[in-house]
């Protein structure tokens, strides 16, 4: 059978997996909402063994939709964790205007999906990235309302995006001032996705690379990438790391294996220590951090991420090959002074 074959002999069998109804809302809101798939449109879903019951419901509504569907499961083409991704995917990729990827990541897969979102990234796709996605965040923050969410990220973008200096604290000890690169461009991704850049889903965040950072962030919240899987909710036992330039210089946890972990995972290369992406989190519906960073990320307040700045959509011209976020809780943040959030509340009305 062709590769082609292939992808739409599993997008059939998707289509016919049965799959908890809860489930539906979140997959309506991704397909119709975030996405706006329409019926002259092809997509690509990319899953796993792990997340398939996730992709039947997302390709359920797409059937609904009337739109053309492609399917993979990773088991399926290559052994995991990814080496690269499968080239029957990366080809699959240059003919649709959609694409999904909805899959449990593995230790050191990074570099294929930067192989997926650079053909996303070219091609201009749709693309919704649900690393990570369980049925948990199907039902919470996968059911948010969208259209809120993005006028609260589209007011706090028109302050960000001419500011000169952000500052946020926590009553944890974080005390963290960005110092902000005017040639860098500020973007919003609130979970209403564009041929312009693709996003998270669920989403709700604005991000920058920042010019600057400098200070101390207690990770009250989670950590990044494989890592999150591994340590969880880091409420009970935080991370506190120190950055200089820009630099991460300091690393400190009671938890001995996360401390070295992230300092191993932010040395993989020369700028994976570098703080590459400065974020206000805005889906204003996630109530609290639940220890899963696809979702975390976009609970309210401060996030930022060393390695890999996303340059060819922020502008900056540095590049690691890793990249990794952290959250804390409860923040208090100052935009030029005027402050916009209270212990993790907006000052401003959606």
């Amino acid at each position: 059978m062709t590769p082609r074959g292939t992808a739409v002999q599993t997008a059939a069998t998707l289509k016919n997996t049965p799959f908890d109804p809860e489930l539906t809302p979140g997959a309506r809101n991704a397909v119709r909402v975030c996405l706006r798939i329409q019926p002259s449109e092809k997509v690509t879903i990319i899953t796993d063994n792990v997340c398939r019951e996730i992709a039947a419901s997302l390709a359920k509504e797409i059937e609904d939709v009337g739109a053309a569907l492609n399917a993979f499961v990773l088991e399926e083409l290559a052994p995991r964790p990814l080496q690269a991704l499968p080239s029957e995917i990366l080809e699959d990729l240059e003919t649709s205007q959609v694409s999904i990827f909805a899959a449990q990541v593995q230790t050191n897969e990074l570099r294929s999906r930067m192989q997926m979102t650079e053909v996303v990234n070219r091609r201009r796709i749709r693309h919704a990235h649900m690393v990570n996605i369980n049925r948990r965040i199907m039902l919470e923050g996968m059911r948010a309302d969208f259209l809120k969410v993005d006028r609260i990220s589209a007011k706090v973008l028109e302050l960000v995006k001419v500011a000169k200096q952000i500052r946020a604290t926590t009553i944890a000890g974080t005390d963290l001032i960005a110092d902000l690169e005017p040639t860098y461009r500020w973007l919003k991704t609130s979970g209403l996705i564009s041929p312009d850049k693709w996003g998270n889903l669920p989403g709700g965040e604005v991000f920058t690379t920042p010019g600057e950072v400098n200070g101390t962030f207690v990770i009250d919240g989670v950590v990044g990438d494989y890592l999150c899987a591994k340590f969880g909710d880091l409420k009970e036992n935080p991370l506190t790391i120190r950055v200089k330039g820009n630099r991460l210089t300091e690393v400190h946890s009671r938890n001995r294996e996360l401390e070295q972990d992230f300092w191993a995972y932010t040395h993989t290369d020369e700028n994976s220590d570098r703080v590459g992406e400065f974020a206000i989190g805005t889906n204003i519906e996630i109530k609290d951090v639940i220890g899963h960073i696809l979702q975390d990320e976009k609970f309210p307040g401060i996030h930022i991420a060393f390695g890999n700045p996303y340059g060819e959509h922020t502008g900056a011209k540095w590049y690691s090959s890793t990249h990794i976020d952290v959250v804390g809780r409860r923040f208090n943040i100052w935009v030029d002074g005027n402050q916009i959030m209270r212990e993790g509340k907006f000052l401003i009305e959606a």
